[in-house]
């Protein structure tokens, strides 16, 4: 082993956990936006026990926190979670969706 390459390879390992650690940041963030547009829809149509349902889907360390709000015609649901495993749990990740509250979801 050369001294370049033993001066190199923690470099290397450093990049390279910086890239797995934000594909999976993204990857669960993507996960949180996509459930919290879906819980969205089924409140906003008044469907909540479907709702309830998509949250206990989402299996994430600490769990899930979910916060509710109207905008006008729209309701909103923010997830808000940590992910699970090592120096990525002190991150906090939320994904939000919006949708139209119908006759039926009042």
């Amino acid at each position: 082993m050369t001294a370049e390459f033993a001066v190199a390879l923690p470099a290397v390992l450093l990049v390279l956990m910086l890239a797995i650690g934000s594909i999976m940041l993204a990857t669960q963030r993507l996960a949180l936006t996509s459930a919290a547009a879906q819980m969205a829809r089924l409140e906003a149509r008044g469907d909540a026990g479907s709702a309830s349902t998509v949250l206990g889907g989402i299996a994430m360390r600490g769990g899930v926190t979910v916060h509710r709000s109207a905008q006008g015609p729209l309701h909103c649901v923010t997830l808000s979670a940590s992910p699970a495993g090592g120096a990525l749990s002190a991150i906090q990740i939320s994904g939000r969706g919006c949708a139209a509250v119908s006759e039926a979801g009042r």
